[in-house]
């Protein structure tokens, strides 16, 4: 299976060229096979992606603009798509190919896949309690930095007062002084 990058080569659009970057540098961080096909100077892949971006996948104009993503000729989708699939850790799912051993996204697929005997549930609810623990002092850290900053907003506050406390009877004292000075 071969993934096809539909790309155009020549575009003016600053948008397109980040997000055909984006596409291209992470299919490569990830070595996924892929085939770039340019739409700038071939007629044919220009009216190829056209004809086969799905109706209810193209813009209000119906021209779909690059990159588009194929995996062979099945439809994947477009940019918006493909990075909410690697948002998600989903780019394999996304491109229609199978996880590599190891990767995030297998480890998911795996937890997806709760086998309820042995040693596998187990494993999987030590790593579900592991996720919980690690949510709950992630909302500790968040709560204990909200209560820092509120004691060193009311630190401010108080010192603040004093200031103010401090000029006001600096003030009073200046009064005070000129008007025994008269």
């Amino acid at each position: 299976m071969v993934i096809k990058v539909f790309l155009a080569s020549s575009s003016g659009s600053t948008a397109i060229k980040k997000k055909q970057q984006d596409v291209v540098g992470f299919l490569e961080a990830l070595k996924v096979d892929y085939t770039q096909l340019d739409i700038a100077g071939n007629e044919e892949n220009r009216m190829w992606m056209r004809q086969n971006v799905p109706d209810d996948k193209k813009p209000a104009n119906g021209i779909p603009l690059p990159p588009q993503i194929f995996n062979e000729d099945g439809y994947c989708g477009d940019y918006e798509t493909f990075f909410d699939a690697k948002e998600d850790n989903s780019v394999y799912a996304f491109l229609g190919l199978p996880p590599p051993p190891g990767s995030k996204e297998a480890e998911q697929a795996e937890k997806a896949h709760i086998v309820e005997n042995g040693t596998q549930a187990e494993e999987t609810n030590a790593e579900e309690n592991v996720d919980d623990s690690i949510a709950r002092a992630e909302e500790e850290e968040e709560q204990e930095e909200e209560d820092l900053q509120s004691e060193d907003e009311e630190e401010l506050r108080q010192l603040e007062e004093q200031d103010q406390q401090g000029s006001e009877e600096e003030e009073e004292a200046e009064v005070e002084e000129e008007e025994e000075a008269e």
